[in-house]
């Protein structure tokens, strides 16, 4: 008789799991990208040459620190802003700073310093806001660190 009884409550289950309409959701759980944002960069070149003693100069800085640097010395293209964040782990081998910039609107600079373990430095950071459309990221091209351009939603996936 239990046999019967546990039977006929998984046939009473599985028809009740079959009607329900929980699975069904017209809207999809992703929200889609905005292309038509605007264009915080517009007017900045694609690549921009990035100085490595000016970069150094942001590891040294503390919490509410001012910073009002030229990336490089031939570029006309300046960070200033106040310094939100700076963070150390692993036994310093990775050191973050974050910058809230005060001449790109609502933009954050966020740069780390990474020493591998072959004594090697390695650099990567992003000049980015939600509200545009375009990005700037820090690469290591043939040697040289360059701020690249790229596209806001090459990067992010919301």
């Amino acid at each position: 008789m239990k046999n019967i009884s546990t039977l006929l409550l998984c046939t009473c289950m599985s028809f009740l799991s079959l009607s329900s309409f929980s699975q069904n959701n017209d809207v999809p759980p992703v929200n889609e990208p905005d292309y038509n944002k605007p264009k915080l960069f517009a007017s900045y070149p694609d690549r921009i040459p990035v100085d490595l003693a000016t970069i150094s100069q942001f590891f040294a800085a503390s919490t509410g620190a001012a910073i009002d640097v030229n990336i490089d010395a031939g570029s006309s293209f300046r960070i200033a802003g106040s310094v939100v964040s700076v963070v150390s782990k692993y036994d310093n081998r990775i050191r973050s700073v974050v910058i809230r910039s005060s001449n790109f609107t609502g933009a954050t600079f966020s740069i780390s310093r990474i020493l591998l373990d072959d004594g090697s430095i390695k650099y990567t950071g992003r000049l980015i806001s939600r509200q545009y459309g375009d990005v700037y990221e820090l690469q290591n091209i043939s040697n040289h660190f360059v701020l690249v351009k790229r596209a806001y939603y090459d990067i992010v996936n919301e």
